[in-house]
Parts: structure tokens; sequence; C-alpha cells
């Protein structure tokens, strides 16, 4: 099973797209890894820079993350950079499936829940930790801790710990 804990970023807007996650023109590449260098090289968002993914497994942002061009390398491009959850209001319906099959979370809280984590969390040092079992997310900042629950669909959560599509079938058929 994938690690679902580590530093958190940030990305204050809405309806950042799968061209803004990994652009199209890397969309020929044959490995996951020669995504790496190039995740969310077109974002525009004031203050980011790539280096800021650096280090960091979790992204905390708005609604409709992934939304755009259904392609499976958006996931992918997150995961060979380490960032195996997103925490989102809403996701495109297509990427939020896609990162469960990829054996990723994309979990989907309030608005008021996300908004209140920027207020509280944004541009502070800040981990989380998924309890896969327990539906929890535990937030560490500053020396206090916090826990929010969260709900995913029991197949979802399947996904995530048979490590995505080819490790359920691998073990169901």
């Amino acid at each position: 099973m994938k690690t679902f804990k580590g530093n958190v970023l940030f990305l204050d807007r809405s309806d950042i797209n799968t061209d803004e996650i990994i652009p199209a023109k890397y969309l020929t590449e044959i490995t996951k890894e020669a995504l790496k260098p190039n995740l969310l090289e077109d974002l525009v968002l004031s203050g980011f820079t790539r280096a800021d993914t650096e280090d960091k497994a979790v992204i905390v942002t708005r609604e409709n993350f992934g939304c755009g061009s259904s392609r499976e390398h958006a996931p992918w491009a997150l995961e060979v950079n380490g960032i195996n959850v997103v925490i989102a209001e809403s996701f495109a319906r297509i990427f939020r499936q896609n990162m469960y099959n990829c054996g990723m979370f994309a979990i989907e809280l309030p608005k008021e829940t996300i908004d209140a984590l920027f207020a509280n969390y944004a541009g502070k040092a800040v981990t989380m930790e998924i309890d896969v079992d327990g539906n929890q997310i535990n937030i560490q900042a500053n020396g206090k801790s916090e826990t929010i629950d969260f709900k995913v669909g029991e197949f979802d959560q399947t996904l995530v710990k048979e490590g995505g599509w080819v490790g359920y079938a691998d073990k169901n058929y």
C-alpha cells in the first residue's frame, strides 16, 4: 500500500485542470518517471512555483480539481512526485476515479471545512496523515493536532488498500 502522509501543498484555486497538472505536450511519454519534472508546470497561481511541490505528499485545494481532459497521466504525475492524496471540495468525475484506480486518495470535504483548512494552515508547515481504515485525516502544525473525518465509498477504499485496479485484479481474479 502507498504512503498517505507527509507535507501539505495548499493550492488556493478552483478548477485546476489536467493540462495544468501535466501539460498535454508530455502525454507522449511512455513512463511515469518521465512526467516527474513537469508536474504543475503550467499552473498559474499567485506566489506558486514548481519548487513548491518538492517534498509534498498531500495537496489541499478548492472545487473541481482535475477538470478538463480525461487522462490518467494527471494522477500519474502526482504519484511519481510522491503526492498520493488530494483533498478538495470536489473533483472532476473521471479524474477522481483515476485517482482511486491508481490506488490514491481523492478526498472530498465540505466547502466550510476546506475554508477552515486554508484559514488555519495555509502558509504554515503542515503535515497530514490519512488513516485509511478509520477514514480520518490527522493534521499536525505548530505543535498542535486536529482530526477530520471523511467518507469514501467502500470500493474506492478497497482500491486504495490494494494499490489500485491492478493490485485489486491481481488479488481477486
